[in-house]
């Protein structure tokens, strides 16, 4: 059996396949994730589900198929919904979804921060299929957004929960799930499955089916561990060494400050190397213009902060290296993902 028959259950034409499973094999998708096959069956019955997997297990296919393939049967404006904690990561799912949803038209706007209000209230007025967004930027336009409304909502998602709970967010997050229908779909999707997330769980899911993909905190099976125990005063001697002999390599550096992926890129690019950072300080355009570069392999090394440490897909990246040690331990586990 093939990735259609597999996992397209439901959108599989007598004979060939759908849109939906054309689009997919054309993506690479040729067979399907753990995640994905453990996932999908229990989606297209519409039950809740709670995934736990790795970062670049394909979570967002666990959750984007069956939504399309609803929107296939009924499509529908405010059809779905989904939560993102980063605005990369929004940006990156959005990608996904339209390019799945291509062969049916889906329309799918973006709601983060950094990027005009009007351009995003002309989007919601377009009335797409789905949304993808932040919390603090949703919410901004259930309160002030004319005419917009997720009160018809079908379908919302949480991916990497436990990152939408933190304090950042939690007051907003509950704010939105006062201004959606009781009656819904929730997908709710994490690396790691904290108490928080277990609390949420309890509070906005019906009989879930819960899926685990990857044991607690755990790294890929694949990915080779090593570190260097050295004086703080030579840890950019020790960087600068490791990229070198490394220099054909793909490298994301993790540091803890804005300022530090500041110094580090101007340090690297006076030494010759093809750096360039990521961090909350900066605009998002310059955000998405610097991974977007980075993808494309104009410049081989990505200098951030936890920005960039959960959900991005970007495969083609070769080593990790926390220039800072997390002072949380999931972080270091996530980011090496």
């Amino acid at each position: 059996m093939g990735w259609g028959k597999v996992i397209y259950e439901r959108v599989v034409v007598v004979g060939s396949l759908s849109l939906l499973g054309w689009t997919s094999l054309c993506l690479g998708w040729t067979k399907p994730s753990k995640i994905q096959a453990e996932a999908l069956p229990h989606a297209f019955q519409g039950r809740d589900l709670i995934g736990v997997a790795q970062t670049g297990s394909g979570k967002t296919g666990a959750f984007a198929i069956p939504i399309i393939q609803a929107l296939m049967d009924k499509p529908q404006a405010f059809f779905a919904c989904v939560l993102s904690p980063t605005r990369e990561l929004a940006v990156q799912i959005a990608d996904q979804f339209t390019a799945l949803g291509a062969g049916i038209g889906l329309k799918c706007a973006v709601l983060v921060g950094g990027i005009p209000k009007m351009d995003q209230m002309i989007a919601l007025g377009k009335r797409p299929h789905v949304i993808v967004a932040t919390p603090g930027r949703l919410l901004h336009h259930i309160s002030e957004t004319k005419e917009f409304s997720l009160r018809s909502l079908k379908c919302f998602v949480l991916d990497e929960a436990d990152r939408l709970l933190n304090e950042d967010f939690e007051e907003s997050l509950e704010k939105i799930l006062d201004a959606i229908p009781r009656e819904r779909t929730t997908y709710l999707f994490s690396a790691t499955m904290t108490n928080k997330v277990k609390k949420l769980q309890r509070a906005c899911l019906r009989d879930p089916v819960k899926i685990e993909a990857a044991s607690k905190y755990s790294t890929v099976d694949t990915l080779k561990q090593q570190y260097a125990f050295v004086p703080a005063k030579h840890k950019d001697c020790y960087l600068v060494y490791t990229l070198n002999e490394m220099s054909e390599s793909m490298s994301m550096v993790f540091t803890r400050t804005c300022d530090a992926t500041g110094r580090l890129v101007l340090l690297l690019r006076t030494l010759g190397f093809r750096a360039i950072p990521i961090n909350g300080q900066m605009s998002q355009p310059k955000r998405l213009g610097a991974l977007n570069k980075f993808k494309a392999g104009e410049c081989n090394i990505l200098v951030c902060t936890d920005v960039a440490s959960r959900g991005l897909d970007i495969p083609s990246v070769d080593m990790v290296i926390n220039y800072d040690i997390p002072m949380n331990s999931k972080v270091f586990t996530l980011s090496s993902l």
